[in-house]
């Protein structure tokens, strides 16, 4: 029997950003992330897009994946996931800014895009 681990911000692990001196932005996408609805327990989709700048530190990739397969049966809102994970990566990167997009598929003809931002509303903007 494989036991569910559920998602906390100690799998998240960082490295030291070795140009600390400038602003630059680190763009990673997600395009495989899963969830649950807690209505239905039917499986959510969606690509997550993070943007930052880091202050000391990154995030490190394999941990972050880790991180976000633990979402895969728990059953969540996007707007809370959304949230829950923007505040687990602001509290261990400590970014000058940061911005998630979380896009879902649609359900029911209905698609949701989550923004949600560090500092509160100061959205960095979309790739282009």
């Amino acid at each position: 029997m494989t036991t569910h681990q559920k998602p906390s911000r100690d799998q998240l692990e960082t490295f030291a950003n070795q140009f600390p001196g400038r602003d630059y932005l680190i763009e990673i996408v997600c395009p495989e992330f899963t969830s649950m609805c807690p209505k239905t327990g039917q499986p959510d989709f969606g690509t997550l897009t993070f943007r930052y700048v880091a202050d000391t530190r990154c995030v490190e990739l394999k941990s972050l994946k880790l991180y976000l397969q633990a979402f895969r049966n728990e059953g969540i809102f996007y707007e809370n996931v959304t949230n829950c994970i923007l505040d687990d990566l602001v509290a261990v990167l400590a970014p000058r800014r940061m911005t998630l997009v979380a896009q879902f598929t649609p359900r029911g003809g209905i698609s949701s895009r989550i923004v949600v931002s560090y500092p509160a509303g100061d959205h960095l903007p979309a790739a282009g």
